[in-house]
């Protein structure tokens, strides 16, 4: 019996438009009145969650969100927000991926905290605009002085930079990076790095023990690198019908493409059990 469903929102519950289609909305509110818990789990900051939290206008009971790709877990009751956990990067850390660009005109440091998306530097790139416009925000530079003096803690780190020049940067540091901290290439411009140990699968995990939620009684549903610890976890792993072959080979079944309501899909097939199928 599914008790909890785990969501991702890039490429999974929004569609190519950023949107999520009116069939997600209404599958999902089903679930939650149901009593199903709904975890939306995604790489993005709060605030580039926030507004489709709204959309889902899931009424007063309690829902959740694992943020920052397992680095910052969330509640949500009757509109507010509550932060429940979060595992944060140190200063050292910080310093120490700073100096592996610090040739490197072509890759650029990007971090993410409670209220802002910051860029080490004195500019912000049109890249980094571009990815802070997708959660809602703006990009502001910051130095590491000005950053020892937020005095708030770092969730994540991102390198951001031109497909083929992160390909290369990613191959050179890959293996030094990933035995000090998790790290995951979910985008083609997008190379992430969280402490070690912490993932999608960790922030679900520590919440579904929280709620007294055995993980064979969780669906997750995912389509990208940074789901695939996430739809290891759960008891029945769903991937998009856009995920790559792997992804979709990682999970128990195979749903709809994002841009055909997949998300809907998979819930009234197999957590609500409504097609025959």
């Amino acid at each position: 019996m599914i008790k909890m469903i785990a969501i991702d929102l890039d490429g999974t519950l929004l569609n190519r438009h950023k949107k999520i289609p009116a069939e997600n909305i209404k599958a999902i509110q089903k679930a939650a009145q149901e009593g199903i818990k709904i975890v939306l789990c995604t790489g993005r900051p709060q605030s580039g969650v926030e507004p489709y939290f709204k959309d889902l206008d899931l009424g007063h009971q309690a829902e959740y969100a694992v943020l920052n790709n397992g680095c910052s877990t969330h509640q949500i009751e009757k509109g507010k927000w509550e932060l429940l956990s979060y595992h944060e990067l140190s200063l050292d850390d910080i310093q120490g991926l700073e100096r592996l660009i610090a040739q490197n005109h072509q890759i650029e440091l990007t971090l993410t905290e409670a209220n802002h998306f910051l860029v080490m530097g004195q500019s912000v790139s049109d890249l980094v605009a571009y990815d802070a416009s997708l959660v809602f925000t703006k990009a502001k530079p910051i130095s590491f002085k000005g950053l020892k003096a937020l005095k708030t803690p770092i969730f994540q780190a991102m390198y951001m930079g031109e497909e083929a020049n992160l390909d290369q940067f990613e191959r050179s540091v890959d293996d030094r990076l990933s035995s000090q901290f998790s790290t995951v290439r979910s985008q083609s411009y997008l190379y992430e790095v969280m402490p070690k140990g912490i993932t999608k699968a960790s922030g679900l995990k520590a919440l579904a023990e929280h709620l007294l939620i055995n993980p064979r009684d969780i669906m997750a549903i995912g389509d990208a690198p940074n789901d695939l610890e996430m739809l290891s976890f759960a008891g029945l792993s769903v991937a998009m019908g856009n995920a790559s072959e792997s992804i979709r080979q990682a999970a128990d079944k195979v749903s709809l493409t994002n841009d055909e309501a997949g998300v809907a899909y998979a819930i009234e097939t197999w957590a609500l059990g409504s097609n025959d199928v």
